[in-house]
């Protein structure tokens, strides 16, 4: 038990910087680049701010071109003499515009949490860039005072005690972490084996290399936990290869994705599913080939939707295939993706009787591969749970896509896989808190809880966003879904939610994306695509009200005028107070006696922060006091202020004060609404 006094430093901060700021200049650069603006798409969006699809040729000119210009793109973005740049993906929109995707090394070493996002209009100019920290990465000394031993030592400890039976580390490098608090030297410590439930280990810790303390540790190893019936897709095509008098389940229209069965075995690839007829299974575990035709027609499905959907070709978007392993180990009541084989692999549930193939549970697997190889959510806190989530997206979008009347669409995760032998699903998007753990809407400390049910926030979001507030029936399943302001919300489709997902994923978020974050990802995305006077930029504001991040599209109440100021303003630790203005104009007579005060800051340690609303004639009103016990992260709230006694034109403020030391952060945006 910690005292009050003791201040836990939380490991998922964020600073997304200039998102939205910059989304003006962005829908400027796309506006302009045609003789007149494209029409959006009924469901995909705005066509000029749209991913196109690159051959692998186009794709490779494009990672060179980036990779010879990083040099000047450091410079041009700010970057210190020592740090530099590594290219790691990159995306294209129809109207020219480049988002490049990179790590960043300091002195040489890989620095954690320090990836970035940059958008390159087609004239050349940097238009858009977002950043995992906003932290001045400089570290006074590069050479550790605690040997790799020691660190070493620390993370085989933990990985004992989550149930590896390892004895030494697989690895350990020198690298530098910035995800959290100020850059340090570390080191990032990887160990291997097996977890106490079989699933194969990838504990990774990061330790302070002055300190020896630990900061950070994450598995690399992502898991759907759920165990029950086997998924059965009825009759289904496949796509096989001949060879010779034999079929193998090999995959050549997609990238030569291969199925393999480990027969419980727990490494390796196994062998290559191999026989003399082109019928594979007999829709019982009976025989060996009926999981495997289940994985097969899964990772077939998943493919199919991330490139008629997005334009995506396979996993890393470069028209490789992965592979998949069915039959693993014994009783293995668990499916996982792996980015060190990239592949998927299943087990065969409790008593080897109901493997773990449903299109939903594949589809979400190797959508951790997806986010892997774009945003690289970290797999602990609030970007922990947006990571699963993500997953809970596209593994959902695959089921809708894939239309299969045995296993119809619908916003239950594995209900196919009966976890509890009663038929309940793992886990309910419209209302996620009947799992008995998710969370429905965000809350101080929501980041501590296991990231399958900090999930909940972000699947009922998107849930909110598609289909809307109250009771429905969807394909025959009944949904009733609340929300937090006990406001309703307007969905506005499941497609459109699905692109402004994927592109706030593949050009916004970044390793360290949280809650707060993820909202305004999501609306620099809807305002590219879609514009940010309609319906669908709305929409995204009140769905995220409706979960308890940020305002509603009114200010929080349905409806009023809003005076709004996105530019962040940085707030120095433990220091003099700053400011963030609006100018209310054309209104008549005094302020209201409910004036709704919408407040976005990203800061660590919260309790640090006093917050006024500063009224034209210099009066204050207390929206927040500091409290040395309030550890959370951020302020993302709307309070309600009487201010009747003020004359409602001329120059608001927001004035924050940090009052204590050690944390940082600044001012996201803040709103006032007249209702």
């Amino acid at each position: 038990m910690r005292s009050n006094s003791s201040r836990r430093r939380t490991s998922h901060i964020v600073a997304v910087a200039g998102v939205t700021a910059l989304l003006a200049a962005a829908v400027q650069a796309g506006a302009t680049s045609s003789a007149a603006p494209a029409k959006p798409l009924a469901n995909k969006g705005n066509p000029a701010h749209m991913a196109v699809s690159l051959s692998p040729s186009q794709r490779a000119e494009l990672l060179r071109d980036a990779t010879s210009a990083r040099t000047s793109t450091a410079k041009d973005i700010g970057l210190g003499a020592k740090e530099a740049l590594v290219v790691r993906d990159v995306i294209k929109d129809a109207d020219g515009t480049v988002h490049t995707r990179y790590e960043r090394t300091y002195g040489g070493l890989p620095v954690l949490g320090g990836d970035l996002v940059v958008d390159t209009a087609k004239s050349g100019a940097t238009t858009h860039v977002v950043k995992a920290t906003n932290a001045t990465l400089k570290v006074a000394d590069l050479t550790p005072d605690v040997t790799t031993a020691a660190a070493e030592k620390q993370a085989v400890s933990r990985a004992k005690a989550l149930g590896s039976t390892k004895s030494a580390a697989d690895s350990a490098r020198k690298v530098i972490w910035a995800a959290s608090g100020k850059p340090v030297l570390a080191y990032e410590t990887v160990v291997g084996g097996l977890q106490d439930d079989g699933t194969p280990n990838e504990l990774h810790v990061i330790t302070d290399a002055a300190t020896g303390k630990k900061l950070y540790e994450y598995q690399g190893i992502e898991n759907a936990t759920g165990t029950g019936n086997t998924q059965y897709s009825g009759a289904v095509s496949l796509t096989t290869t001949q060879s010779g008098s034999n079929y193998n389940l090999t995959d050549g229209d997609r990238g030569g994705h291969k199925t393999y069965n480990l027969n419980h075995g727990t490494s390796g690839t196994g062998t290559l599913f191999s026989q003399t007829s082109n019928t594979w299974g007999n829709s019982t575990t009976s025989n060996a080939a009926t999981a495997g035709a289940d994985a097969h027609y899964g990772a077939a499905e998943t493919w199919d939707f991330y490139k008629n959907t997005f334009g995506r070709s396979g996993i890393k978007n470069n028209g490789v295939g992965a592979y998949s392993r069915v039959h693993y180990g014994n009783s293995y009541v668990n499916a996982f993706w792996d980015d060190g084989c990239f592949c998927m692999t299943y087990g065969d549930g409790s008593g080897n009787a109901d493997p773990l193939t449903a299109i939903d549970v594949a589809g979400h697997e190797m959508s951790h591969g997806v986010t892997s190889n774009t945003a690289g959510l970290n797999y602990s806190g609030e970007s922990g749970g947006l990571n699963e989530a993500t997953s809970d997206i596209f593994g959902t979008g695959v089921e809708f896509y894939a239309n299969n009347s045995t296993d119809v669409g619908d916003y239950l995760i594995g209900e196919k896989i009966d976890i509890n032998g009663d038929g309940t699903p793992l886990r309910y998007m419209d209302k996620p808190s009947k799992d008995g753990g998710s969370a429905d809407s965000w809350y101080s400390g929501v980041g501590n809880l296991d990231v399958h049910y900090s999930s909940g926030i972000a699947n009922h979001f998107f849930y909110l966003l598609s289909e809307g507030s109250g009771a429905k029936v969807i394909n025959g399943v009944s949904y009733n879904s609340p929300t937090s302001d006990g406001l309703p919300v307007t969905g506005i489709g499941r497609d459109k939610a699905l692109q402004i997902w994927y592109r706030a994923l593949t050009t916004k978020f970044t390793s360290t994306t949280n809650y707060a974050a993820a909202r305004t990802g999501t609306l620099a995305a809807a305002g590219e695509l879609y514009g940010t006077t309609g319906a669908e930029y709305k929409a995204v504001q009140d769905a995220w009200a409706a979960v308890a991040v940020g305002a509603r599209s009114g200010g929080g109440g349905g409806g009023g005028t809003s005076f709004e100021n996105t530019a962040d303003v940085s707030i120095p630790d433990n220091g003099a107070a700053v400011t963030s203005s609006v100018t209310v104009s054309g209104r008549t007579g005094n302020a209201p006696t409910n004036l709704a005060v919408a407040v976005d800051i990203v800061h660590t340690w919260r309790g640090d922060l006093v917050i006024d609303l500063v009224a034209p004639d210099g009066s204050t009103y207390r929206l927040k006091s500091s409290s040395s016990s309030d550890s959370a992260d951020n302020v993302q709230a709307t309070y309600t202020v009487n201010a009747s006694s003020e004359v409602a034109n001329g120059v608001w403020k927001l004035k924050v004060q940090d009052v204590a030391a050690q944390d940082t952060g600044y001012i996201n945006s803040w709103k006032l609404t007249f209702p």
